[in-house]
């Protein structure tokens, strides 16, 4: 616990978060950015780089430099932060399109007073005009103390999650110069990075770039086999009573899922940019609020999620590229327990993405570029080795060679391999012979029909029956040659082209048609249930505890279940996500340890000075009566 000789951060974040000590790069961006300092800071999601700013805004506030202002691109996200701010006694407000002209005016009077520590707005609303006024008039008085700008990937082009108002924050080094700058994401290549530093004019910023490893969080990804009945049938084994998130391409297959989902049983919502506001507003605030709630979305949903029992993330498309499925898998276990990344791959996903960059509006350069985005990340699905050390490496990050992460699919079930040399030849010699005798190209789908012989009106309309390639794969299944395409697409031997995205042999397949390549495949399997997670004899895995609360003795489990429902009621009563009151690792350490005075409870990590002012006689009585 921090004495009288500990440095006012810390001090700070035991006072007032109720942690002890800092994580990772945390305490260098602190004091970095408290001595006024630029900075640049990529950490993953559920890392703690909320803290880095908010720590130097409470600190410099403290020292009459006045407030902080936070660029969120969320309302959500503000509201949240607003209220896990003010609950741990720190003066915050927001500025967004919820509030009325009212609500708008007692904000600026706030700002303008010097009360406020920190204040959370959107890119657009901090570079209008009359905004921007009321920040000259704070900079001229010395009250303008640190720009937050969170999710800053957004400012880049070349990023996953791009927003054209971020590129108006070049305005903040322009005009307030001397005023601290923090620019924070949790993703971002070296293309992204690039960006940032160009259009925030953080060239002379110290960078901190934490390790972007989430070794909590389990990567599987399966092929496609049915894709709707593989999720359900692995949410009942792994993840009943869990609150998870399920991305989908479009619109109606978000809004089909989650009826279907429903109607097995599975409590689950739509989130799609479709879906009137207020709709979207209720949906969120119930899956940040409610327990045990899944959400079935587009990309539309998720940045500045901050519910922190997310136990599953699931894919039932294939995302864009790298960047947007770390972004999106890491919106799970923001607690630091167990999660589970799931994702459902197959051919057509890779011949959609492929369409959807070819028919853009986008420059050749950009299609460029997302190509080899899109390639990184079939190369990440078809990988045999560790799906960690791929995902790590793709931002920068090297591991021993030969070092396993032991918490994905291809380490705790490595797959089997098959010499797919002799298919992988077949597969574009008919693909070559399609084309050659018909003069254009054509689909899986018919190819396939080519090298099993199975006749249709097709292949006898084109006349391919005659084809030397025709017959010649009746060894392998449909699926099987399925797997062998895709793989192809995925390794560059196979193009897709014209309007129809037909396929057809890349530059690189003239050597694999010679033999001088050889072609190791992966076979498909379904990874079968964690035994964690079902208990001997079980058909459906129980709702699971957190590790720490998973732990406890009987009676521990009582005073847990008895601070969650106390917990639930002062949530419902100040109208805010119960995670934001304690998360469930504080509760099960009071749980766990018990403590009988005030003293012993401001030991317990995540209760901080107002906290306990606020709650720390009822949490002891819960304690006594549970």
């Amino acid at each position: 616990m921090p004495n009288a000789t500990t440095s006012p951060a810390l001090s700070i974040l035991h006072e007032v978060f109720g942690y002890s000590a800092f994580r990772g790069h945390q305490a260098e961006i602190v004091d970095h950015v408290i001595a006024g300092g630029d900075a640049l800071v990529l950490m993953p999601t559920g890392g703690g780089k909320s803290l880095c700013y908010q720590v130097p805004a409470i600190a410099r506030h403290r020292a009459g430099q006045g407030v902080t202002v936070v660029v969120s691109p969320l309302i959500a996200l503000m509201h949240d932060q607003v209220g896990a701010l003010e609950e741990a006694g720190v003066h915050a407000a927001f500025l967004n399109s919820s509030l009325d002209s009212a609500g708008v005016q007692h904000v600026e009077r706030e700002l303008l007073s010097g009360r406020l520590v920190l204040l959370y707005a959107a890119p657009e609303r901090i570079t209008h005009p009359r905004f921007l006024a009321m920040l000259d008039s704070l900079h001229e008085r010395g009250q303008l103390g640190l720009f937050a700008i969170d999710e800053a990937h957004c400012v880049s082009q070349w990023g996953h999650d791009f927003r054209e108002e971020y590129l108006q924050l070049g305005v903040l080094a322009e005009r307030f110069a001397g005023v601290p700058r923090l620019a924070l994401t949790a993703t971002a290549d070296t293309h992204t990075r690039a960006d940032i530093v160009e259009r925030l004019s953080l060239q002379h910023a110290q960078a901190f770039v934490s390790s972007f490893d989430r070794p909590n969080i389990r990567y599987t990804i399966v092929e496609k086999d049915n894709a709707r009945l593989q999720l359900l049938r692995w949410l009942r084994d792994e993840h009943v009573g869990d609150a998870g998130i399920v991305y989908c391409q479009s619109r109606k297959k978000v809004e089909e899922t989650a009826e279907w989902l429903s109607t097995e049983g599975i409590p689950a919502l739509p989130y799609h940019a479709g879906l009137e506001a207020e709709m979207r507003r209720r949906h969120q605030d119930r899956f940040l609020r409610e327990e045990g709630l899944v959400m079935v979305a587009t990309v539309a949903f998720g940045m500045g999620i901050d519910k922190p029992d997310v136990r599953f993330v699931a894919h039932l498309d294939l995302p864009k590229n790298i960047e947007g499925y770390y972004q999106e898998t890491g919106r799970g276990g923001r607690d630091g327990e167990p999660a589970d990344a799931w994702m459902a791959y197959g051919l057509a996903d890779v011949v959609n993405q492929r369409r959807m960059i070819d028919e853009s509006t986008a420059g050749d350069e950009f299609k460029h570029l997302q190509r080899g985005k899109l390639d990184a990340l079939l190369a990440l699905c078809e990988s045999l080795d560790c799906r960690r050390v791929r995902l790590l490496q793709y931002f920068g990050e090297e591991r021993p060679a030969g070092w396993r992460c032991m918490n994905c699919d291809n380490c705790l079930q490595p797959p089997a391999r098959w010499d797919a040399t002799e298919a992988a030849r077949k597969a574009l010699s008919c693909i070559y012979r399609c084309h050659q005798h018909s003069g254009f190209g054509f689909g899986s789908g018919h190819l396939i029909d080519v090298l099993r012989g199975q006749s249709t009106d097709k292949t006898r309309a084109r006349g391919h029956e005659g084809l030397s390639t025709w017959g010649i794969g009746r060894d392998l299944s449909e699926p099987q040659w399925r797997g062998v395409i895709r793989q192809l697409i995925a390794l560059g031997h196979v193009t897709t082209e014209g309007e129809y995205h037909t396929l057809a042999l890349a530059d690189s397949a003239r050597a694999v048609l010679r033999g001088e390549v050889a072609i190791e495949l992966r076979e498909p399997r379904e990874p079968t249930p964690r035994s964690r997670s079902r208990g001997k004899g079980s058909t459906a895995s129980p709702r699971k505890l957190p590790s720490m609360a998973a732990s406890l003795d009987v009676d521990g489990q009582a005073r847990f279940a008895a601070l969650k429902a106390w917990r639930a009621e002062v949530a419902k009563e100040h109208n805010l996500p119960a995670y934001i009151v304690f998360n469930d690792a504080t509760l099960a350490q009071m749980a766990a340890e018990h403590p009988g005075t005030l003293d012993d409870l401001a030991g317990i990590s995540g209760v901080g000075a107002k906290k306990l002012e606020a709650y720390g006689r009822q949490i002891l009585r819960v304690l006594d009566a549970g």
